[in-house]
């Protein structure tokens, strides 16, 4: 698991390694497990609830401030159409939005790093992971869509439309099969889009243009909401980069 601070993207996933300062409140619009890699942090979740745990599974949506107390941790990012993330939609709705140490402990650093890093989520969790759940293939085409996009954020209208369905009735069906609006995701998108261009060197200008933002003014506003952190906290410290 190294000493440096790493960040991988894939297609519909994402696998953050490292140190991070404490976070404000925010919401992710997609799943995301935490790991304590050298001990235990701290979660807040709305209500004055407070948890200290060694992992938490978080469903998207979800309001809370991630502090790792210090600790090294991994956090690994699904995308609502990811296997991983529809297979966890099945255990949020049985035990809630938010899954208290629900990771194996990390015994052996190559092989838990190997399991992160090919996002082996069986391997990561304590317990079996369910099947998939069935994403409808309208919500499906709409998220990749989304995330490849390109000459300005998608219209929700133009992409209800591209589906057959109403501009409403898409984007109910979307919070449905999501658990985030499509405004939402689609901001979300726009983040994960300037992530991506900043390989291969570190540009927060050249990543908000990526991103179809504005200015990297407006990159970082959108990401401080998004990850409750500034974009050169997390990223100005990076020593790896890859897009899987």
């Amino acid at each position: 698991m190294g000493g440096t601070n790493s960040l991988a993207i894939g297609t519909n996933r994402a696998l953050y390694i490292g140190e991070l300062p404490a976070t404000g409140w925010h919401r992710h619009a997609s799943a995301v497990l935490l790991i304590g890699l050298s001990g235990r942090f701290a979660v807040h979740l709305a209500g004055g609830v407070v948890n200290s745990c060694h992992s938490v599974l978080i469903d998207a949506g979800i309001d809370h401030v991630f502090d790792p107390c210090g600790e090294r941790v991994a956090l690994m990012y699904l995308e609502p159409d990811s296997p991983e993330a529809r297979s966890l939609r099945r255990r949020f709705r049985e035990i809630g939005p938010v899954i208290w140490d629900p990771a194996v402990r990390p015994v052996s650093r190559s092989s838990f790093g190997s399991y992160l890093g090919s996002f082996d989520l069986p391997s990561l969790l304590r317990h079996p992971c369910p099947e998939p759940a069935f994403l409808d293939p309208r919500v499906e085409n709409s998220l990749r869509y989304l995330r490849l996009s390109h000459g300005g954020p998608a219209d929700r209208q133009d992409t209800a439309a591209a589906v057959q369905l109403s501009a409403s009735r898409f984007n109910h069906l979307f919070r449905t099969e999501t658990g985030v609006s499509f405004r939402s995701y689609r901001i979300w998108s726009q983040v994960r889009r300037a992530m991506l261009g900043l390989a291969p060197r570190i540009n927060l200008t050249e990543a908000a243009l990526h991103g179809d933002f504005s200015d990297s003014s407006h990159f970082s506003r959108t990401f401080r909401k998004t990850f409750g952190m500034t974009p050169s906290t997390v990223l100005k410290p990076l020593k790896a980069l890859t897009v899987i």
